[in-house]
């Protein structure tokens, strides 16, 4: 069997970042408020081809041929359906984690997005003030895998010039740890309670298959950077944002 060259591995390496930060860009596209462009991506598809890409790049099955939305209309009614109307006026599957209670722990809501907020702090990420209407919250899914984006883009930056990538994969691994794998556990088993609502059928295999996907780039930033010393560890929000973290 042939060692790769130190040049190779990095290379390697680098279409991997950038497939996994593609895979999280595509995810929040497709998750987040449904615009007539994100019809047009799934009825053409454009988005389902970008995933499979990414997703073969990292060795995994690509995506599945199931049907998109009849129209952009049906798209909104059933992601509206799902992720923003229910009873109560509380959406059926949330998509903030502060809406899961077993997420917070006996942290106040506040308190847990100050720990979200700590990790885009240290990053340099800001969170927007409006997107499609609604404002953007710490603890919201797409803020979280936009964030994993982010980190893949300085992963694959620092690849690229040589420096050191375990800061950013540190990152990663601890952020899936703590915010983004729990909740898109508690995204996937509240929708199978709640998946009635005529909800895409590519949305839905997303929902389905996120938690073991992102389950799987934990791993393997695992056997880069180590386990997470964080994992199961539930600290308060001041304590958290006043310590150093990554570098």
């Amino acid at each position: 069997m042939t060692q790769l060259t130190a040049p190779a591995v990095r290379q390697y390496e680098f279409e991997r970042a950038g497939a996994r930060g593609a895979i999280y860009r595509l995810a929040a596209v497709a998750l987040g408020y449904p615009l007539d462009e994100t019809w047009e991506a799934l009825a053409d598809g454009r988005l389902q081809a970008a995933l499979s890409g990414a997703l073969q790049t990292l060795g995994d099955e690509p995506w599945p041929t199931v049907d998109a939305s009849f129209s952009s209309e049906d798209l909104q009614v059933g992601y509206m359906a799902t992720f923003v109307h229910g009873k109560l006026g509380k959406p059926r599957v949330p998509l903030v984690a502060s809406a899961y209670g077993g997420l917070i722990g006996g942290l106040t809501p506040g308190a847990y997005m100050l720990n979200v907020q700590a990790f885009y702090t240290h990053f340099g990420l800001t969170a927007a003030v409006e997107d499609e209407g609604h404002k953007d919250q710490p603890d919201h899914l797409l803020a979280m895998l936009e964030f994993c984006a982010l980190l893949c883009h300085l992963e694959a930056q620092a690849l690229e010039n040589s420096r050191d990538a375990a800061p950013y994969r540190r990152a990663q691994r601890d952020f899936l740890v703590r915010y983004l794998r729990p909740l898109l556990q508690a995204i996937r088993a509240t929708y199978a309670q709640e998946n009635q609502y005529g909800l895409d059928a590519n949305l839905a295999h997303l929902v389905k298959v996120l938690p073991d996907w992102t389950h799987t780039q934990q791993l393997a930033l695992e056997t880069q950077v180590g386990p997470s010393p964080e994992e199961g560890v539930k600290k308060a929000g001041s304590e958290l944002a006043s310590q150093p973290m990554w570098d």
